[in-house]
């Protein structure tokens, strides 16, 4: 589930504390980029290509296949990445690095045996990974405390890799990249529906700066219990948000991680406690007779999977036709428009 909600109304001017459910405003639901089903874009798409080979236009290019690596995937996101993965067609490198104990040192995804290396072997296997998939990408979902020392390593090596972790220091992230003139793709958010109305909040605080001077913020977020800080996409959101005028600070965020307050407060499924992400951001005016509120909700961790691989599969491209520019994020991804 994916959605946003937006209102404006005198009477609206409720506080977070009395009513954060995400559930009750029903003035105005619009979904955010709902795909449409699978079955009907595989029935249109033979009509679709005989029209465009009719007029001369390009063909869909042919489906891309090149080896990929999940560090980690021995966490739930790593595993669902790894799982669109082979889903997508591409080849699944059967390693991955984790400090987490399985079983035998070996976890087993879509009929693959994967080998599950400590972290510290890394610097010492990945080469031979390397000489035995020179087209490999690495897409990371790590802890944010390995974020910058893992892409050292890969920059190090010469690798490309998608950097979904959050968290670590972004600013050396992004230098590191550049310094060693390194394909990536980062981005903390890889939603692509998300992303895509994270870009349009960017638009309007360059367009309409301070239009919300003087309103207060509220921002309430609820994860997993698992994910200890503040998520990347409520910064960037938070950001637009201070550019348009709002005073607001980072340790403000009212985090939900206690599953029987994100299940009776917040609406969140108890099917879904373990992966979810319910976003609020709640404006009101100075003098408490307008508000506005935008918010959405996902169930599960496939619309990161497949942004993920989206991303994998633009860097690869790019990386084919000798892109000169190296570093990207997801709305690089989004405009470039092949996205499955």
């Amino acid at each position: 589930m994916l959605s946003a909600t937006i209102a404006a109304h005198p009477a609206a001017a409720i506080t977070l504390r009395q009513r954060h459910s995400l559930r009750p405003l029903q003035r105005l639901r619009v979904p955010i980029g709902a795909a449409p089903p699978r079955r009907r874009m595989a029935t249109a798409r033979p009509l679709v290509v005989k029209a465009l080979a009719s007029q001369g236009v390009p063909a869909v290019p042919p489906k891309l296949s090149f080896p990929i690596l999940v560090n980690s995937c021995t966490g739930k996101m790593g595993k669902a990445v790894a799982e669109a993965a082979v889903s997508a067609g591409l080849q699944l490198v059967p390693v991955s690095f984790s400090a987490m104990e399985v079983p035998d040192g070996r976890l087993e995804i879509c009929d693959r045996e994967i080998q599950i290396h400590d972290p510290s072997e890394s610097e010492k296997i990945l080469p031979s990974i390397i000489e035995e998939y020179p087209d490999l990408i690495v897409v990371d979902y790590t802890v944010p405390d390995a974020v910058n020392a893992n892409a050292e390593l890969y920059c190090k090596l010469g690798l490309p890799f998608v950097m979904g972790t959050t968290g670590g220091n972004r600013q050396l992230l992004h230098k590191t990249v550049q310094d060693a003139n390194i394909y990536a793709v980062i981005s903390p958010q890889m939603g692509k529906q998300v992303v895509a109305f994270l870009a349009a909040m960017e638009i309007m605080a360059e367009q309409f700066p301070g239009a919300f001077s003087g309103y207060k913020l509220e921002v309430m977020e609820s994860h997993q219990a698992t994910k200890l800080d503040v998520s990347g996409t409520a910064k960037a959101v938070i950001s637009c948000f201070q550019k348009l005028g709002v005073s607001f600070d980072m340790d403000e965020v009212k985090l939900v991680r206690d599953p029987e307050e994100q299940v009776n407060v917040v609406g969140v499924p108890a099917e879904h406690l373990a992966g979810h992400a319910f976003h609020m951001y709640h404006l009101t005016s100075p003098d408490g007779t307008v508000s506005f509120e935008f918010q959405h909700n996902v169930c599960g961790r496939s619309i990161y999977a497949e942004g993920t691989v989206d991303a994998a599969m633009f860097l690869y491209t790019k990386i084919q036709s000798g892109a000169s520019k190296k570093l990207y994020d997801m709305i690089d991804v989004l405009r470039e428009g092949n996205m499955r």
